[in-house]
């Protein structure tokens, strides 16, 4: 026996290979691709809360033997984890659990989507599936998936009645027949490797995924409100005609300092995030009308709405699928910026450091440099050069504005290059990648302009471009300008 935690593993075990892959899974199970992932990040440095107390043993378990097996792919594997450090230990696992759920399992660890599709944050993990092929072999990882089912089973059992309630009562609530739409999964993955106390969700093509590593509280609060994101989402999409006459009560949002700027840039996605916040209240009586405030007081403007109108819903027998156009062709604008008006926006207070000028400027970092190197070959033209510098910067340890920098000079050189859906995907992902002010300005100018550009032009998105270029705090002059001028150009 590797190992001497007995209660951790069974002895010959009978093979119990559920969730192999996301497409084998069930709505509530463990995950050997990420199981295997997790198992390598852990040999190779990922030492996260590693002390803690609410850990599963299994973790400890699962680095011991591995420690005892000394896999020869190990030595790649830690100089790969190294050369790919994020920022925190938070970032270090997201990225490995984007990773995890965007791959097959053994024994090759393909990618599931094509490189364009697949997460952005798995771009710097390339390289990483030959190794963890290997290592799934050297370091017996089957034979320890196999021995931890137990601890998986005693987890997923915790888990399994407050999670069915939970579900069921969104179900009634919303009178589904069934969970979402056809062709679309909802999993919830359980993990024991990962540093306690987290929980991660993941949107790819038809799968949502909700990972919860271990901890003493069961997290059925935040599976959830997954749960209801994934329901709701798709319904806001598919009616958001309702809501192109409200669209101006969007504007209001921009005023929060705490809401996300996806949300302040697609009022559906407002819309359905407020309706989650307001389905939560409803259905939990603890709740009620504190999440309310809450949820309108962090720039979910049409939370006070959707509560007040469900209860309408709640009297009547359409399912709320049905109901939901109805609903949204009710809000009143003039009554709901009035109640938005009354909203104080709750902020964090910034503590900023006033730091002396140096006497000259401190010599470039590697990344700096990097950067600076590839906006030269940009500047000269020499797009193919500069797009393999651009590239190579993506697939380095992340640095604060490094990667949004990247992205933004790709997304510029799609751009000359005429290619507007590429151009369009990189600009997005400039916005996602937390650019400085300079990138983040002048990506909304270009998608403004791509808007405008495109065989259906859309005034109205480029309209809220151009004012997210201007709201940007610290953007340059002549993305200010920019957008000023191209703005006033599409004014009636």
């Amino acid at each position: 026996m590797l190992l001497t935690a007995a209660a951790l593993w069974c002895g010959p075990c009978v093979p119990n290979l559920r969730a192999q892959t996301p497409a084998q899974a069930n709505q509530l199970d463990a995950n050997l691709t990420l199981f295997t992932v997790l198992a390598a990040i852990n040999a190779s440095g990922y030492d996260a809360d590693l002390d803690s107390p609410s850990n599963h043993p299994l973790r400890k378990a699962v680095r011991d033997a591995i420690r005892a097996r000394k896999p020869a792919s190990l030595a790649r594997l830690k100089s790969l984890f190294e050369a790919r450090r994020a920022w925190n230990w938070n970032a270090e696992l997201s990225q490995y659990v984007s990773y995890a759920l965007s791959v097959g399992g053994p024994p090759d660890f393909k990618p599931r989507f094509s490189p364009n599709r697949m997460p952005p944050d798995t771009i710097a993990l390339e390289g990483l599936g030959a190794a963890l092929a290997d290592f799934y072999r050297e370091a017996g990882i089957e034979d320890l998936w196999l021995r931890s089912q137990p601890a998986f089973e005693q987890e997923i059992e915790r888990y399994h009645a407050p999670v069915s309630k939970a579900i069921f009562d969104a179900n009634m609530y919303l009178r589904n027949p069934t969970s979402g739409i056809a062709g679309r999964r909802f999993q919830i993955i359980i993990d024991l490797l990962a540093a306690p106390n987290q929980v991660h969700t993941r949107s790819f093509a038809d799968d949502y995924f909700v990972v919860v590593t271990h901890g003493p509280r069961v997290r059925v609060e935040d599976i959830r409100h997954a749960y209801l994101h994934y329901l709701l989402d798709p319904l806001a999409i598919r009616y958001q005609e309702a809501l192109e006459p409200k669209r101006a009560l969007g504007d209001l949002a921009h005023g929060s300092p705490l809401l996300n700027e996806t949300y302040k840039n697609d009022f559906v996605l407002l819309a359905g995030m407020s309706l989650v916040k307001a389905v939560e209240a409803r259905l939990d009586r603890s709740l009620r009308e504190k999440h309310v405030d809450q949820a309108m007081s962090e720039g979910f403007i049409l939370t006070a709405y959707f509560y007040e109108a469900l209860a309408a819903y709640e009297k009547q027998e359409q399912a709320l699928r049905l109901y939901l156009p109805a609903m949204f062709e009710a809000i009143d604008v003039r009554k709901e910026d009035a109640r938005i008006a009354r909203v104080e926006f709750v902020s964090k207070e910034r503590q900023r450091v006033v730091k002396p000028a140096p006497a000259a400027p401190p010599p470039m970092s590697g990344m700096e440099k990097a950067v600076a190197d590839a906006e030269a070959l940009y500047e000269q033209r020499d797009l193919d050069r500069a797009r393999a510098a651009f590239q190579d910067i993506l697939r380095q340890t992340p640095v604060p504005g490094a990667h949004a920098k990247a992205w933004f000079g790709l997304a510029r050189i799609a751009t000359l290059e005429k290619h507007p859906e590429r151009a369009l995907e990189f600009f997005e992902k400039t916005i996602e990648s937390g650019p400085e002010p300079f990138e983040r300005a002048w990506a909304y100018v270009y998608l403004a302009r791509l808007a405008l550009a495109a065989s259906d032009p859309d005034p109205e998105v480029a309209r809220r471009h151009y004012q997210a270029a201007l709201a940007v705090d610290g953007a340059s002059d002549g993305a200010r300008k920019a957008a000023q001028a191209e703005l006033a150009r599409l004014q009636p």
